[in-house]
């Protein structure tokens, strides 16, 4: 799809994958960068909440006064995506989470699932499985990294990707790792590692900003 000028997309730089996320959204030519001030957010046509460590990106992101802010963003449907802890952040209801994110003060929510914190492990049961994404052509590298997995969704949540449901798997097999609702995409898997799987990704958070730049032009 041929884009008349290059959409804006910040990137929450609090901790995580930060400049990988930069350099997938680039390298499909967007323009992006990082995020960490409120202030910041009023230029993003859309946003990523990366991957990294969950607890450190909400208390910093209370700290410095965003989690209003990306609250707000989240609620007037931006375009967002949240990658494996950014899912952790976006998620109504944490399971096995710290008490500030069970209570939800330090996440964004907004996203109406309940996700499992490091579902698939620790560090050292990190693993790479293809996921099939509805609407992809091929199915997309998935970077599994003490990743959260999606328990249940609300009834306006569709259901991108699952883990493949063979005994292989293991607890894993058929569990939701990719979601939408509305403007607000999340993965537990981390796109901007698997190569190609960031393009896919990457390219179905451009799409819907597009869409939404679309609605906004013909309101």
């Amino acid at each position: 799809m041929s884009r008349p000028t290059a959409p804006y997309v910040g990137v929450l730089a609090l901790q995580g994958d930060v400049r990988e996320h930069v350099a997938a959204l680039t390298a499909l030519g967007a323009a992006a960068g990082p995020v960490r001030r409120p202030a910041e957010l009023d230029r993003c046509d859309g946003l990523v909440l990366p991957g990294g460590e969950s607890t450190t990106i909400g208390r910093l992101a209370r700290h410095f006064d965003l989690l209003a802010p990306l609250r707000a963003y989240v609620a007037a449907d931006r375009p967002v995506l949240g990658t494996c802890a950014g899912m952790v952040l976006l998620a109504d209801r944490v399971l096995d989470g710290t008490p500030a994110q069970q209570d939800g003060s330090e996440t964004v929510g907004g996203l109406d699932v309940t996700v499992r914190r490091n579902a698939f492990g620790r560090q050292v049961d990190s693993f790479e499985t293809p996921i099939r994404l509805r609407g992809a052509e091929v199915p997309v590298p998935g970077v599994f990294i003490r990743a959260p997995w999606v328990e249940s969704v609300g009834p306006g949540v569709e259901v991108l990707g699952r883990v493949e449901g063979s005994p292989a798997q293991g607890d894993a097999a058929g569990r939701i790792v990719a979601v939408r609702q509305g403007a607000v995409l999340a993965t537990s898997f981390h796109p901007e590692i698997g190569a190609g799987g960031g393009s896919v990704v990457h390219r179905l958070l451009l799409d819907v900003i597009d869409e939404a730049a679309s609605a906004a032009r013909g309101s």
